[in-house]
Parts: structure tokens; sequence; C-alpha cells
């Protein structure tokens, strides 16, 4: 499975701020909508759907951690993985954490006067199981990123990788997970092509799944494109019905029909000799999936797919 559980906020109010006076409104304005958009809440529709699926092995994106942290008291953290990981077990589903990169992280002053951080990150949940064993794990930010200008301070925008080395049965495949940057094709294709000769350049089956911020018809950036070219499928081409879309719901996750209408979310493979698709689905799209509050799960829908390992040494 791969899904972005969204941090749960816009970011937009920061990026527009031309002056440093304006950024504690900004950011009370950003922690606000992440407080109303209630992950707590959304964990346990995350959860509801993962244990509806049981996936071996997760790739999870925006990963986030939010701190409030008062000048005179205890700081108040928000851990999404924490939550998930709980919820998870209350539907008695036992995951480990394989790997995490963590990327982007700020604090800011908000206008009540508290300190906000946000962290950013990208994690590979594997569940507890016999059937296999990570041999190796391996953990990155991209050489390339962008910098944002927030009311004249620059603040890197940091994204980056996360890899296991998965020993089965019938041999070793590496699995990566990654989200890719959405606001400069150059610099997604710079960061994909990181990958394709670094990580995924792995003799041993390879699975690279994540959200990838390119669309599969090959109307947006080049990366789709780049990445077939370099020898990955895609699990949904073989097997998916319908169109696939997980991108993107409103960033109150309030709107009332479902706006996905890009496909962005992939589960990719190498070495089609070794792997066969058997079947895939999205999750998370449906208005059954909603929270008791009619909030989405996510401002993207998740992504499964059922690969079957053959012919590995």
């Amino acid at each position: 499975m791969t899904w972005n559980i969204y941090i749960g906020a816009e970011l937009t109010p920061l990026l527009t701020a031309t002056a440093p006076d304006q950024i504690p409104e900004r950011v009370t304005e950003v922690f606000q909508q992440f407080l109303a958009t209630n992950f707590p809440l959304r964990a346990k529709a995350l959860a509801r759907q993962i244990a509806l699926k049981a996936p071996d092995i997760i790739g999870l994106q925006e990963v986030a951690k939010w701190e409030l942290i008062p000048p005179n008291s205890s700081k108040v953290v928000y851990n999404f993985l924490t939550i998930l990981l709980r919820e998870l077990r209350r539907k008695g589903m036992r995951y480990t954490v394989a790997a995490q990169n963590r990327n982007l992280s700020a604090a800011l002053p908000s206008s009540s006067g508290n300190l906000i951080r946000l962290t950013d990150r990208d994690v590979i949940l594997v569940r507890k199981t016999r059937r296999f064993k990570v041999v190796r794990k391996q953990e990155a930010n991209f050489k390339t990123n962008v910098e944002i200008d927030v009311g004249g301070q620059t603040i890197p925008i940091l994204r980056g990788w996360s890899a296991i080395d998965v020993k089965v049965r019938r041999g070793i495949f590496r699995l990566i997970n990654t989200h890719l940057e959405p606001d400069s094709p150059e610099v997604q294709v710079a960061q994909a092509n990181e990958l394709l000769t670094g990580p995924a350049a792995a003799k041993r089956p390879v699975i690279l799944l994540g959200d990838f911020n390119s669309n599969a018809d090959g109307s947006g950036t080049a990366t789709y494109g780049n990445l077939t070219s370099a020898g990955f499928q895609d699990a949904w081409t073989h097997v998916g019905k319908g169109n696939g879309f997980t991108c993107c719901q409103d960033a109150d996750l309030l709107n009332a029909v479902s706006h996905l209408n890009r496909r962005i979310d992939l589960i990719l493979f190498k070495k089609r000799s070794n792997w066969k698709a058997v079947k895939a689905a999205v999750v998370g799209e449906a208005q059954r999936d909603r929270t008791r509050t009619r909030l989405w799960p996510s401002d993207h829908a998740g992504v499964t797919a059922k690969l079957k390992l053959r012919n590995c040494k």
C-alpha cells in the first residue's frame, strides 16, 4: 500500500506572506486548519481501510509531527505515526516501523505567543509476520530540493526517500518509498533521477511506490515517463480497474463530492520476470470511507497492489 495521509493543512498562507510581521497570523491560520482536520479522528478511518486490505508493507507520506510549544509550559505533540499505529493495534493490526526519512522541519511563532513546529516524514511500515525479514534499510534526503521564502526567511523544503531490502523464501527484493516535489518540475525530475541512479538501480527486484506528483496520463511533468522508460511498470495499468484517481480533496477535507481527478500515487515494479501484478485497488475514496464528521481520511486516496514474486534468487 501507498498512502499520502496529509499533514492536515494547506501551507499556502505562509508562502504568500511578504513580510515578517505577517507570519504569526498566518501560522495561527495554518495551525487552526490542522486542528480542524482532526488527525486523531482521521487515523481511525485510515486504520479501518488498512485493516480491510491488511497489506504486508505500507509506504506512507506526510507522516507529520506537529508541536505546540508554549513559552512557560510543556509542549503538546501530535505525532501522526504514534496515533496511527495505536489505531492499527486497536484493529488487531501489528506493524513495525522499518524505515523513515525526516524531511522538512520548521518552527515559527504564532499570533497567540506559541511556537509551532512542523516536521514532515515518510515512513515504511511492515506487518509483523514470519513470511519475510527486513535485512537492510536506507534513509536519505534528496540532494536537489526547493527553497522557499517565508516572510524574508529562507526555508528548504527537504524531501527524500527510504528503502528496505526484504528477505523472503524465494530471495531478496527492495522496496522504496518516496514523495516527490510538486511545485517545481525541474526539481521533481532531478529527484526522480536520483532514485533511478541510486536505490532503484539495484539488480534485485524493486518496488518503487509513493506520491510522485506526476500524472500517470503523461499530461504533467516528465517524471512518470522517465520512470517507465527506465523499466518500471505501473501495477495499476496491469490490473487496476477504473481511472485510479488519487488526488486531491479540498484542504479542509469537507468537500461533499469527491474531487479526485489525477493519478499520481503509484506502485511501480521493475523486472517483470520477477513480478506478477495480481490485483490493485484505490482505498479511502468512497463516501462510506469518511469520518463520522464527514472528513475524508486524507486529501489523497491510497493505492494497494498484490504482487507475486517469482524467479528470485
